[in-house]
Protein backbone atom coordinates (compact mmCIF):
# COMPACT_ATOMS: atom_id res chain seq x y z
CA UNK A 1 0.00 0.00 0.00
CA UNK A 2 2.72 2.33 1.28
CA UNK A 3 5.89 1.32 -0.65
CA UNK A 4 7.83 4.45 0.97
CA UNK A 5 7.38 6.10 4.57
CA UNK A 6 8.59 9.60 5.92
CA UNK A 7 8.84 10.63 9.35
CA UNK A 8 9.15 14.08 10.00
CA UNK A 9 11.24 14.92 13.12
CA UNK A 10 11.36 17.60 15.11
CA UNK A 11 13.68 16.38 18.14
CA UNK A 12 10.40 16.52 20.65
CA UNK A 13 10.23 14.53 23.44
CA UNK A 14 7.99 12.37 21.53
CA UNK A 15 10.80 11.66 18.42
CA UNK A 16 11.65 7.86 19.88
CA UNK A 17 8.11 7.12 20.06
CA UNK A 18 7.27 8.78 16.64
CA UNK A 19 10.05 6.22 15.38
CA UNK A 20 8.84 3.27 16.98
CA UNK A 21 5.41 4.11 15.27
CA UNK A 22 6.75 4.71 12.18
CA UNK A 23 9.00 1.25 12.15
CA UNK A 24 5.79 -0.63 12.86
CA UNK A 25 4.48 0.85 9.89
CA UNK A 26 7.34 0.35 7.78
CA UNK A 27 7.03 -3.57 9.04
CA UNK A 28 3.17 -3.85 8.38
CA UNK A 29 3.47 -2.26 5.24
CA UNK A 30 6.63 -4.22 4.20
CA UNK A 31 8.17 -0.26 3.01
CA UNK A 32 11.42 1.66 2.88
CA UNK A 33 11.51 4.19 5.37
CA UNK A 34 12.98 7.73 5.56
CA UNK A 35 13.57 10.19 8.08
CA UNK A 36 13.06 14.15 7.25
CA UNK A 37 14.91 16.74 9.88
CA UNK A 38 14.90 20.56 9.19
CA UNK A 39 17.22 21.87 11.19
CA UNK A 40 21.13 22.15 12.43
CA UNK A 41 22.94 18.76 12.18
CA UNK A 42 24.80 18.55 14.86
CA UNK A 43 26.93 15.36 15.92
CA UNK A 44 24.76 15.56 19.22
CA UNK A 45 21.48 14.87 16.84
CA UNK A 46 23.26 12.85 14.34
CA UNK A 47 24.18 10.37 18.29
CA UNK A 48 20.73 10.98 19.83
CA UNK A 49 18.94 9.53 16.26
CA UNK A 50 21.63 6.85 15.72
CA UNK A 51 21.34 5.41 19.31
CA UNK A 52 17.14 5.34 18.90
CA UNK A 53 17.28 3.79 15.54
CA UNK A 54 19.69 0.97 17.25
CA UNK A 55 17.56 0.88 20.73
CA UNK A 56 14.40 -0.31 18.12
CA UNK A 57 16.43 -2.53 15.94
CA UNK A 58 16.22 -0.57 12.99
CA UNK A 59 19.11 -1.57 10.53
CA UNK A 60 21.21 1.82 9.69
CA UNK A 61 21.18 0.42 6.33
CA UNK A 62 17.29 0.06 5.89
CA UNK A 63 16.75 4.02 6.47
CA UNK A 64 17.53 6.86 5.21
CA UNK A 65 18.32 9.88 6.85
CA UNK A 66 17.95 13.51 5.20
CA UNK A 67 18.78 16.26 6.85
CA UNK A 68 17.67 20.13 5.41
CA UNK A 69 17.62 23.43 6.35
CA UNK A 70 15.22 26.14 5.43
CA UNK A 71 11.48 26.71 5.84
CA UNK A 72 10.24 23.34 7.72
CA UNK A 73 7.11 22.94 5.25
CA UNK A 74 8.94 23.61 2.41
CA UNK A 75 11.40 21.56 2.95
CA UNK A 76 9.55 18.66 3.96
CA UNK A 77 7.61 19.07 1.05
CA UNK A 78 10.54 18.83 -1.02
CA UNK A 79 12.22 15.92 0.44
CA UNK A 80 9.32 14.04 0.16
CA UNK A 81 8.40 14.59 -3.25
CA UNK A 82 12.34 13.64 -4.19
CA UNK A 83 12.32 11.02 -2.31
CA UNK A 84 8.34 9.97 -4.10
CA UNK A 85 7.51 9.17 -1.00
CA UNK A 86 3.85 7.63 -0.70
CA UNK A 87 3.01 8.63 3.13
CA UNK A 88 3.89 10.91 5.54
CA UNK A 89 4.09 10.18 9.30
CA UNK A 90 3.98 13.77 11.84
CA UNK A 91 3.10 14.21 14.99
CA UNK A 92 0.17 16.70 16.53
CA UNK A 93 0.55 18.24 19.41
CA UNK A 94 -1.43 18.51 22.69
CA UNK A 95 -2.60 21.62 23.63
CA UNK A 96 -1.41 22.69 27.60
CA UNK A 97 -3.67 21.26 30.47
CA UNK A 98 -6.63 20.43 27.88
CA UNK A 99 -7.58 17.02 26.17
CA UNK A 100 -7.43 18.66 23.32
CA UNK A 101 -5.32 18.35 20.43
CA UNK A 102 -4.09 20.97 17.44
CA UNK A 103 -2.18 21.21 14.23
CA UNK A 104 0.20 23.95 14.03
CA UNK A 105 0.82 26.15 11.21
CA UNK A 106 3.71 23.33 9.63
CA UNK A 107 1.84 20.42 9.92
CA UNK A 108 -1.34 22.32 8.22
CA UNK A 109 0.99 23.91 5.40
CA UNK A 110 2.47 19.66 5.06
CA UNK A 111 -0.90 18.44 4.77
CA UNK A 112 -2.66 21.34 2.22
CA UNK A 113 0.35 21.47 -0.41
CA UNK A 114 1.95 17.76 0.20
CA UNK A 115 1.28 15.57 -2.61
CA UNK A 116 1.32 12.57 -0.70
CA UNK A 117 -1.23 10.87 2.06
CA UNK A 118 -0.53 12.19 5.12
CA UNK A 119 -0.82 10.52 8.85
CA UNK A 120 -1.11 12.84 12.02
CA UNK A 121 -0.47 10.68 15.26
CA UNK A 122 -2.11 12.38 18.85
CA UNK A 123 -0.28 9.80 21.09
CA UNK A 124 2.68 7.89 19.26
CA UNK A 125 3.95 5.13 21.44
CA UNK A 126 7.03 3.47 22.11
CA UNK A 127 5.11 -0.15 22.36
CA UNK A 128 2.82 0.86 18.86
CA UNK A 129 -0.87 -0.67 18.78
CA UNK A 130 -2.60 -1.70 15.94
CA UNK A 131 -5.77 0.72 15.01
CA UNK A 132 -8.31 -1.41 15.97
CA UNK A 133 -11.08 0.86 15.64
CA UNK A 134 -11.46 2.56 12.19
CA UNK A 135 -13.41 5.76 11.29
CA UNK A 136 -13.88 6.44 7.71
CA UNK A 137 -15.19 9.65 5.99
CA UNK A 138 -18.69 8.30 3.63
CA UNK A 139 -19.64 11.76 2.31
CA UNK A 140 -21.00 12.22 -1.20
CA UNK A 141 -17.41 13.29 -3.20
CA UNK A 142 -16.50 12.20 -6.38
CA UNK A 143 -13.27 11.72 -4.17
CA UNK A 144 -15.53 9.44 -1.36
CA UNK A 145 -14.61 5.55 -3.24
CA UNK A 146 -11.01 6.35 -3.33
CA UNK A 147 -11.42 7.38 0.13
CA UNK A 148 -13.32 4.43 1.62
CA UNK A 149 -11.27 1.91 -0.59
CA UNK A 150 -7.55 3.33 0.72
CA UNK A 151 -9.65 3.41 4.65
CA UNK A 152 -10.03 -0.47 3.96
CA UNK A 153 -6.74 -1.42 2.58
CA UNK A 154 -5.14 -0.10 5.80
CA UNK A 155 -7.89 -1.91 7.46
CA UNK A 156 -7.03 -5.10 6.43
CA UNK A 157 -3.21 -4.91 6.88
CA UNK A 158 -3.38 -3.81 10.07
CA UNK A 159 -6.14 -6.36 11.14
CA UNK A 160 -8.63 -3.61 12.16
CA UNK A 161 -11.63 -5.28 14.81
CA UNK A 162 -14.27 -2.63 13.94
CA UNK A 163 -14.77 -0.58 11.11
CA UNK A 164 -17.19 2.37 10.10
CA UNK A 165 -17.97 4.23 7.24
CA UNK A 166 -20.16 7.57 8.03
CA UNK A 167 -21.76 9.50 5.67
CA UNK A 168 -24.41 12.52 6.22
CA UNK A 169 -28.15 13.68 5.91
CA UNK A 170 -28.23 16.68 3.38
CA UNK A 171 -28.68 20.04 5.66
CA UNK A 172 -30.86 20.65 2.52
CA UNK A 173 -32.81 17.80 2.33
CA UNK A 174 -34.19 18.09 6.03
CA UNK A 175 -34.61 21.99 6.08
CA UNK A 176 -37.24 21.03 3.04
CA UNK A 177 -38.55 18.62 4.72
CA UNK A 178 -39.54 20.59 8.37
CA UNK A 179 -40.49 23.53 6.05
CA UNK A 180 -43.33 21.89 4.74
CA UNK A 181 -46.33 21.78 6.03
CA UNK A 182 -46.62 18.41 6.96
CA UNK A 183 -47.34 16.81 10.23
CA UNK A 184 -44.54 15.23 12.02
CA UNK A 185 -44.87 11.62 10.13
CA UNK A 186 -44.15 13.44 7.15
CA UNK A 187 -40.92 14.49 8.71
CA UNK A 188 -40.16 11.60 9.78
CA UNK A 189 -40.42 9.43 6.49
CA UNK A 190 -38.59 12.26 4.21
CA UNK A 191 -35.87 11.79 7.54
CA UNK A 192 -35.78 7.98 7.10
CA UNK A 193 -35.91 7.89 3.11
CA UNK A 194 -33.04 10.07 3.11
CA UNK A 195 -31.20 8.02 5.62
CA UNK A 196 -31.81 4.88 2.93
CA UNK A 197 -30.62 7.01 0.38
CA UNK A 198 -27.04 7.67 1.94
CA UNK A 199 -26.97 4.45 3.06
CA UNK A 200 -27.12 3.23 -0.18
CA UNK A 201 -25.05 5.47 -1.56
CA UNK A 202 -22.04 3.44 0.71
CA UNK A 203 -23.54 -0.18 0.27
CA UNK A 204 -22.63 0.49 -3.61
CA UNK A 205 -19.49 1.69 -3.47
CA UNK A 206 -18.60 -1.42 -0.52
CA UNK A 207 -20.16 -3.59 -3.24
CA UNK A 208 -17.72 -2.83 -5.50
CA UNK A 209 -14.64 -3.21 -2.86
CA UNK A 210 -12.40 -5.95 -1.57
CA UNK A 211 -13.50 -5.71 2.06
CA UNK A 212 -11.87 -9.36 3.24
CA UNK A 213 -12.90 -10.29 6.78
CA UNK A 214 -13.90 -7.09 7.72
CA UNK A 215 -17.06 -6.20 8.95
CA UNK A 216 -17.77 -3.06 7.75
CA UNK A 217 -20.60 -0.78 9.50
CA UNK A 218 -22.35 1.83 7.73
CA UNK A 219 -23.73 5.46 10.29
CA UNK A 220 -25.57 7.64 8.99
CA UNK A 221 -25.18 11.75 11.35
CA UNK A 222 -27.29 14.77 10.16
CA UNK A 223 -25.53 18.12 10.60
CA UNK A 224 -22.01 20.01 9.68
CA UNK A 225 -19.90 16.59 8.01
CA UNK A 226 -16.51 17.32 9.74
CA UNK A 227 -17.97 18.33 13.01
CA UNK A 228 -20.48 15.11 13.35
CA UNK A 229 -17.59 13.11 11.61
CA UNK A 230 -14.91 14.14 14.21
CA UNK A 231 -17.98 13.73 17.08
CA UNK A 232 -18.65 10.17 16.17
CA UNK A 233 -14.81 9.36 15.99
CA UNK A 234 -14.40 10.78 19.54
CA UNK A 235 -17.69 9.07 20.87
CA UNK A 236 -16.49 5.34 19.68
CA UNK A 237 -12.82 6.16 20.73
CA UNK A 238 -11.62 5.23 17.33
CA UNK A 239 -7.84 5.26 16.64
CA UNK A 240 -7.88 6.35 13.26
CA UNK A 241 -9.67 8.75 10.92
CA UNK A 242 -9.40 8.88 7.43
CA UNK A 243 -10.44 11.74 5.05
CA UNK A 244 -9.69 12.61 1.84
CA UNK A 245 -7.22 15.50 0.29
CA UNK A 246 -9.80 18.59 -0.19
CA UNK A 247 -7.23 19.80 -3.01
CA UNK A 248 -6.14 23.39 -3.61
CA UNK A 249 -7.68 26.20 -1.52
CA UNK A 250 -8.67 29.00 -3.29
CA UNK A 251 -9.35 32.76 -2.06
CA UNK A 252 -12.08 32.39 -0.40
CA UNK A 253 -10.76 29.14 1.58
CA UNK A 254 -8.17 31.22 2.93
CA UNK A 255 -10.50 33.74 4.45
CA UNK A 256 -13.30 31.72 5.87
CA UNK A 257 -12.43 28.10 7.69
CA UNK A 258 -12.68 25.27 5.46
CA UNK A 259 -14.65 21.67 6.48
CA UNK A 260 -11.38 19.81 7.27
CA UNK A 261 -10.24 22.95 9.67
CA UNK A 262 -13.03 21.23 12.02
CA UNK A 263 -10.98 18.31 12.65
CA UNK A 264 -7.68 20.07 12.60
CA UNK A 265 -8.41 21.98 15.38
CA UNK A 266 -9.56 19.68 17.41
CA UNK A 267 -8.60 16.05 16.62
CA UNK A 268 -10.39 13.28 17.75
CA UNK A 269 -8.15 10.48 17.10
CA UNK A 270 -4.82 9.44 14.33
CA UNK A 271 -5.54 11.35 11.20
CA UNK A 272 -5.21 9.75 7.56
CA UNK A 273 -5.46 11.90 4.80
CA UNK A 274 -5.44 10.11 2.28
CA UNK A 275 -3.99 11.41 -1.80
CA UNK A 276 -4.08 10.41 -4.75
Amino acid sequence: MYKKIALAIAFSPRTEALICEAKRLKDIFDSELVFIHVGDRTPEAESNLNNIIKKHGISPHKVKIIWEKGNPAKRIIHACREENVDLLVAGALKTEGFFKYYIGSVARKIIRKSSCSVLMLIEPLEKPTPFERVVINGTQHDQTPFVIQKGLDWSKIDEAKHVYVVNEIKMYGMQMATAGEGGEEEISNTRRKLVAEEVTYVENILNTLDKGNLKVHIKVTCGKWAIELARFAEDIKADLLVVGDEGKLGFLDRLFPHDLEDILSDLPCNLLIVKK
